[in-house]
């Protein structure tokens, strides 16, 4: 298992950063205040108010966000504030092994995929797949989201099964593994780079938002000829929302598609799991062990914190 960070206590200090896209200022307003109610303090990014195109600041100021909050020695979380786009063009200019020899919580997704990834493969961090801290800004936002904070204050397993969504078993069977993986654009988009996603032996989370079925074809294809389904323990799908189907007029269901990639494998594969752009999107640690039951649609993961 890589290396589990510290719990944290109230009266810490956490950081926060834009390492892709600009933050909506309003909903990391009202972010902050949450953070504030879990009895956090904060320290802000020089970047958060900057712009660079579609990037929050340069590359170099972004990635000295992340690398002062690193060396920095009271801050003991690093939440992200955004996605959009960007990480991955500052995945190259983090100091990993002093990250490893000072370990401290890495929360995001979507965009910050590609930082869960680089993170996982040179630092030997468990990292957080979890909201940023835009969309806890919003105004719509399930209880249980903001409650899998909880899980950064003491160890506690996360136990997923139907109580909490409807789930489908797409290939039955029962795997334990370490869980990697989160959005699907990101992970296609480190194959070739040094960055490159290990699903060797691993239980493996993909998500995404606003494809064409076509286009998550397309996406599991390169996955697929890449040959990181050949030795993937199991698979945990989870939302794929915004799915349309302009281009095709006879496109395939997202169930369709997966069938077709993953039926026919002696893995386990369950889809539904509310894990990514949706009003409730469950945090959960990745680098850890997990357990994917198909047969009985549950999903056990150990603590990501110590």
């Amino acid at each position: 298992m890589k290396i589990r960070p510290k719990r944290l206590q109230k009266g810490d200090t956490v950081g926060i950063i834009a390492p892709s896209s600009p933050p909506n200022i309003e909903r990391l307003t009202k972010a902050l205040e949450f953070l504030e109610e879990l009895g956090l303090r904060y320290v802000l990014g020089n970047t958060i108010q900057r712009r660079e195109h579609y990037l929050a600041g340069t590359d170099r100021e972004r990635a000295a966000d992340l690398q002062e909050m690193i060396e920095d020695p009271t801050i003991k979380a690093i939440f992200c504030t955004s996605g959009g786009y960007g990480a991955a063009r500052i995945a190259d200019r983090i100091d990993y092994l002093l990250l490893e020899e000072n370990p401290k919580i890495f929360w995001g997704f979507s965009d910050i995929t590609f930082l869960h990834t680089a993170i996982g493969m040179y630092a030997d961090l468990v990292t957080f797949h979890g909201p940023t801290l835009s969309s806890i800004g919003r105004e719509q936002v399930a209880e249980r989201t903001k409650l899998m904070f909880n899980q950064l204050f003491e160890p506690a397993e996360i136990y997923y099964d139907e109580r909490i969504s409807k789930l489908t078993t797409i290939s039955g069977g029962r795997a334990r593994g370490e869980l990697t993986g989160g959005n699907l654009t990101l992970l296609v988009n480190s194959l070739a780079t040094k960055f490159e996603i290990n699903t060797d032996g691993k239980i493996l989370l993909i998500e995404d938002i606003g494809l064409e079925p076509a286009q998550i074809d397309s996406l599991l294809n390169q996955l697929k000829q890449a040959r990181k389904f050949e030795r993937v323990a199991g698979i945990v799908v989870g939302d794929f929302v915004e799915t349309n189907q302009r281009e095709y007029e006879d496109s395939p269901t997202l169930h369709e598609l997966l069938d077709s990639y993953f039926g026919h494998m002696n893995i386990p594969v369950v889809s539904g799991f509310k894990i990514g752009h949706d009003e409730l999107n469950v945090g959960i640690p990745l680098g850890v062990d997990a357990i994917l039951d198909a047969d009985n649609k549950e999903l056990a993961i150990l603590p990501g914190v110590e």
